[in-house]
């Protein structure tokens, strides 16, 4: 399954009953979880970018992080964890950390989200940061394997 704007629970309108990401954190929708705690829940992104592209999501619905009820101090502590994480078992060579608020930004999921994204030397600099491919499956159940050890 492939987030795209014209999916339920994507457009900047959505509630949270809608939301494929409030289905990620309330488990009815599968995800590669690398990493949660009461504030927040972090999974490999299946468009990701580059190995190990990971998402980090307040467990609580909120469109961006620029809406509402300030966002980012509360998953500022799990994004620093998947971050470190990532770095120790992955050993990338530097990192992106971003998130997009609204459509004009490149938003396509309206729930707030941090995108955590190791980098690695053979691919560097922002002209070399995004690849929209879908990742195969195999690669992202190794890639989670590797990064959790293969548990829940």
């Amino acid at each position: 399954m492939s987030p795209s704007e014209t999916d339920a629970g994507t457009g900047p309108d959505a509630s949270s009953a809608d939301c494929i990401f409030c289905a990620i954190v309330a488990g009815t929708i599968p995800s590669r979880q690398v990493y949660a705690d009461e504030a927040a829940v972090a999974f490999l992104d299946i468009n990701g970018w580059h190995r190990g592209h990971t998402l980090v999501i307040p467990r609580r619905h909120v469109a961006d992080l620029v809406s509402g009820e300030p966002t980012l101090p509360a998953i500022a502590p799990a994004i620093d964890a998947v971050a470190r994480l990532l770095k120790d078992r992955l050993a990338p060579d530097g990192f992106n950390v971003l998130s997009s608020a609204g459509p004009v930004a490149g938003q396509t999921v309206f729930h707030a989200h941090v995108h955590v994204i190791p980098r690695y030397a053979d691919q560097p600099g922002f002209t070399h940061l995004v690849d929209p491919s879908e990742v195969p499956a195999a690669e992202l159940d190794a890639v989670w394997a590797e990064i959790t050890g293969g548990t829940a």
